[in-house]
């Protein structure tokens, strides 16, 4: 497996992440990161990171999105569609790419070819989120039009407009996608998808940078803070904590492999981290390993090489019918 984080100058790193077999009795686990390469593809600074089985992609304030082989270890190449930062990258399985900027677009990309697919005009002002349900045909957005936005990837087009008042900055579904949370500074809202209506808020200590759900109801948040915290988003109540850095945290990523579930972490303070999550979340979870840059990281990814590390973090969705 390899982390890959962004940062503020310029670079891409890479991380090979090489687990331990196992933890003996007297001796926690650890994991050794070995740096395998930095990347300094564009020219400004990064912004959005996404990976798939087989790329990494980045997205920058100058406005492109590169693209990674991570098989071949060659640079693949840049997309040049919007006009304005990168704001949002997200894969869905290994067919299509969907990206958000602050040209107020979402892009739907094939994969194969690189070729876009649908340029949705999808927001007033800027898109400053995306997140794609697990079945592939459903997509959320936000924007500084202070507007949540539902659509029918499948076809393109709007399904849903709901005016949220401010404008949020983050939208992400759950793992089964019955459940999403909209992000607004430090408060976020739980909507259940049948009613698409909001059955609770979570306000957290600080402004959201970023989360990640752990489970179909647990969310884990981090803000402009050194902490995690992990939320049940059904009772709405905070099931632990534990200091993760010594700045605030930019980005995490959560995935599976066998025998374990980990979170990584990435800081302004120029480390990424990653973390062993317990059967039980209201105990924290223990250091993997940590690998310190040197430089101010944006955001965060870790690419699973399918035939060494198995499973992704959920089960490949179907793909969308049609383009």
């Amino acid at each position: 497996m390899e982390l890959v984080a962004g940062s503020y100058e310029q670079v891409l790193f890479g991380f090979v992440v090489h687990p331990e077999s196992k933890a003996s009795a007297d001796h926690e686990q650890k994991w050794t990161p070995v740096a395998d390469f930095t990347h300094h593809a564009h020219t400004a600074s990064l912004s959005a990171v996404a990976v798939n089985s087989r790329f990494v992609v980045t997205g920058s304030k100058d406005e492109t999105i590169h693209i990674y082989d991570m098989k071949k270890k060659v640079d693949h190449g840049s997309l040049v569609h919007h006009s304005g930062t990168i704001t949002c990258l997200k894969f869905h399985g290994n067919r299509h790419l969907i990206s958000g900027a602050e040209d107020g677009l979402i892009c739907v990309w094939d994969t194969k070819k690189w070729e876009c697919l649908k340029s949705i005009k999808a927001h007033r002002g800027h898109v400053t989120f995306l997140s794609v349900h697990p079945s592939g045909k459903l997509g959320l957005s936000v924007g500084t039009d202070k507007t949540l936005r539902t659509w029918n990837l499948v076809e393109g087009r709007s399904a849903f407009i709901k005016n949220i008042k401010q404008n949020a900055h983050i939208v992400e579904w759950s793992r089964r996608g019955e459940k999403y949370v909209v992000v607004i500074l430090n408060k976020i809202d739980v909507y259940q998808l049948d009613t698409a209506s909001v059955s609770g808020t979570i306000t957290n200590e600080k402004r959201v940078s970023s989360v990640t759900f752990l489970s179909e109801s647990i969310l884990a948040v981090a803000g402009d803070e050194e902490v995690v915290r992990f939320f049940d988003t059904d009772s709405l109540t905070c099931l632990c904590e534990f200091k993760a850095h010594e700045n605030r945290v930019k980005d995490m990523f959560s995935f599976e492999i066998p025998e374990h579930q980990v979170i990584a972490t990435a800081s302004s303070d120029g480390f990424i981290k990653m973390w062993k999550l317990k059967q039980d979340k209201q105990v924290p979870p223990s250091l993997l390993c940590e690998v310190n840059t040197n430089a101010r990281l944006t955001c965060l990814g870790v690419w699973l090489d399918r035939v060494t590390d198995t499973k992704e973090s959920c089960p490949p969705a179907a793909e969308p019918s049609g383009k």
